[in-house]
């Protein structure tokens, strides 16, 4: 029997403790409250180590043996290292897994620890339940920000969010600085920038009652994401693709279907599926905790 913890750092901080890469118990939140965000942007990258190594040394207390700590953060994970996390900017360049490793040790305990994307946490937890871990799986997570998961993970960053999708230089809502990425369409710091009138949800609130000008902008959103849906196919073959994370309920999934159908045109690259999945943060934790122990 493995045992390993997965812990996901996004809009809060979820951890869960796996056992044959199933959840054995209900997984730890911070914040408690659900719907509390940007919480975690406002805390010190050394303060986030000490609470993730809470969560661990509670999951741990009635363990035998830990085979491994899986650890999802968002941004650009290399070797152990957050070179760039636009949503967690305290987070650029901490050494993570050093720093969560040492922070366990002044506890008294040691073990193996592993980071990654969030999103291919996701991607690799979707594998696990599905029993896809022979195949490669794709997803777009819809947040705060815009991620982009696969499993079998690649030494590459994918950092679908920022992939560019207008050539439109007024398009700079980005958190990078970038212009003309996905995420400063569809991320929900680009759209309160967007539109300072209102918040995200009321933009698709007005949509659906006639405004003109938030019904624009939904189909700016669709079609972005269905750009950058499309390069990904052009770049890596068809195949099936998930739509998950907190803002998931935005996704029409007809219109997104309308829209990737005029941008695919080549018959060898429509065989393509799309699923829409309701978020479920125990999904990540389970992926974080999986890739932790392919990679320890």
């Amino acid at each position: 029997m493995t045992t390993a913890i997965g812990v996901v750092m996004t809009s809060h901080i979820v951890a869960g403790r796996l056992q044959d890469l199933r959840l054995a118990g209900a997984p730890l939140r911070y914040p408690a409250d659900a719907e509390e965000i940007g919480t975690l942007a406002a805390i010190p990258s050394s303060d986030l180590v000490e609470i993730i190594a809470d969560h661990v040394e509670r999951l741990t207390a009635d363990a035998n043996s830990i085979d491994a700590v899986g650890v999802a953060v968002p941004g650009i994970i290399r070797a152990g290292v957050v070179e760039d996390s636009p949503n967690l900017p305290q987070l650029k360049g901490a050494r993570v897994e050093e720093a969560i490793r040492g922070e366990l040790a002044k506890r008294g305990v040691e073990y193996p620890v592993c980071a990654m994307n969030d999103a291919d946490a996701v991607a690799a937890g979707l594998a696990a339940t599905r029993g896809h871990l022979d195949r490669m799986i794709r997803v777009w997570t819809i947040g705060n920000g815009i991620g982009y998961g696969k499993f079998p993970t690649s030494d590459c960053p994918l950092e679908g969010g920022h992939i560019v999708v207008t050539l439109d230089p007024k398009e700079n809502y980005c958190g990078c600085g970038g212009t003309g990425h996905l995420e400063g369409i569809m991320g929900y710091r680009a759209m309160r920038l967007r539109f300072m009138d209102m918040e995200p949800h009321e933009i698709f609130d007005h949509a659906r009652k006639g405004d003109r000008r938030c019904a624009n902008f939904v189909d700016l959103w669709h079609r972005a994401l269905a750009a950058a849906t499309a390069s990904m196919i052009h770049l890596e073959g068809p195949g099936r693709f998930y739509f998950t994370g907190r803002e998931i309920g935005r996704l029409d999934l007809a219109r997104l279907k309308e829209c990737l159908y005029q941008m695919v045109k080549m018959s060898p690259m429509q065989s393509y599926s799309l699923e829409v999945l309701p978020e479920d943060p125990a999904i990540a934790a389970i992926g974080a905790g999986t890739a932790g122990l392919k990679n320890s």
